[in-house]
């Protein structure tokens, strides 16, 4: 299961609703830049920011609704309770107007493929730079051949030629070639 960081809501959703009133709370505010700082129990909040725990627990809950939220971690206090150790989720909140379904199912399917450009452009990158490396490796064979007396060796070593960076040339073509057609996704969308 693969994590997002991108939450994305349509202003039509009722979910929608429910985040704008959270954000938009001072204490959740409030909360969530205490969170940004550092993780932290529901007492520790409350004591950093002078709230009651009840009203920390309240936004807390309402954080953890709308995605903003996480607890990842707990301990157990001396009276064998659990207290939960709050963290941000580290989202990204996109609100798109109208229908966001095509838009959500479009950037899913070209994110793998700029995925894939990018592996593919490191790979490229990694087997070009050892044939270098094995190019210079036997031109210093050729050099001490050469020191050696036997020049007719050295001379046969063949001159390197200027190659151009593939990787980058790909990677840039590939991410041309996905802006093309998210371009033109966009303009048949209109038509």
């Amino acid at each position: 299961m693969t994590k997002s960081n991108f939450l994305l809501v349509n202003l039509n959703e009722p979910k929608t609703k429910k985040l704008a009133e959270t954000i938009t709370s001072e204490t959740s505010r409030k909360i969530l830049n205490s969170l940004a700082e550092k993780e932290n129990s529901e007492a520790k909040i409350a004591e950093e920011l002078q709230i009651p725990i009840s009203t920390v627990h309240y936004h807390l809950q309402k954080l953890q609704e709308a995605g903003l939220v996480k607890v990842e971690e707990f301990h157990y206090s001396p009276k064998g309770r659990e207290v939960n150790h709050y963290k941000l989720a580290n989202k990204y909140i996109i609100i798109a107007p109208g229908k966001i379904e095509g838009l959500k199912e479009k950037l899913k399917g070209i994110l793998p493929v700029a995925l894939i450009a990018v592996g593919i452009s490191v790979i490229i990158k990694i087997i070009t730079s050892l044939q270098e490396n094995m190019f210079m490796s036997s031109e210093k064979m050729a050099q001490t051949v050469a020191q050696y007396g036997q020049l007719e060796y050295a001379l046969a070593a063949p001159a390197p030629a200027a190659t151009p960076d593939l990787a980058l040339w790909f990677f840039l073509g590939s991410m041309v070639t996905i802006m093309v057609y998210f371009l033109i996704s966009i303009w048949r969308r209109r038509k």
